[in-house]
């Protein structure tokens, strides 16, 4: 392996271990990185996968950028959850992200859609539902950002071997 194989190497290995750690903190974007290190070392040469693969991965990591956004509030507004309930567990991911990361973005969800519930008057149990919906999406797309991630960094492995 030449020397400019060997760096697009590294650089490729760091975006996959920087998309793994990026699926669980809400500043790095996760999977794309992953994507991006299989396009190095498609692009450069050094490994070759299909066209059908490629857009296949890509369709996959706009999905999971669109879900990421959307699930966890679509789950809290289809229980109920109020407009200020949606925008608190949205400023509780942001906020705990920064505050307690990766765990914040979790807890900070919760928490945020459950003061943004008590906020908007609705009852302890009604505010504490919601909130835990928020939660399980949050874990949810986590878990399948994780799997998307873990996925690529495998082919990305596999592909050098």
């Amino acid at each position: 392996m030449e020397f400019w194989e060997l760096v697009i190497v590294i650089i490729g290995a760091l975006l996959s271990l920087a998309g793994i750690i990026g699926c669980l903190l809400p500043f790095i974007p996760g999977p794309p990185l992953n994507f991006i290190a299989i396009l190095l070392i498609h692009f450069f040469g050094i490994a070759e996968f299909t066209a059908q693969f490629l857009i296949t991965f890509f369709l996959l990591n706009v999905a999971v950028i669109i879900f990421d956004y959307i699930l966890p509030v679509y789950g809290a507004k289809n229980y109920g959850a109020s407009r200020k309930g949606i925008w608190g567990s949205i400023i509780g991911l942001i906020v705990g992200g920064f505050v307690f990361p990766p765990f914040g973005i979790i807890i900070g969800a919760l928490v945020g859609a459950v003061i943004g519930e008590l906020i908007a008057g609705k009852s302890n149990s009604e505010a504490l539902r919601t909130g835990f919906v928020t939660f399980i999406a949050s874990i949810l797309m986590i878990a399948v950002k994780l799997i998307l991630a873990a996925s690529l960094t495998f082919y990305f492995v596999q592909a050098l071997m």
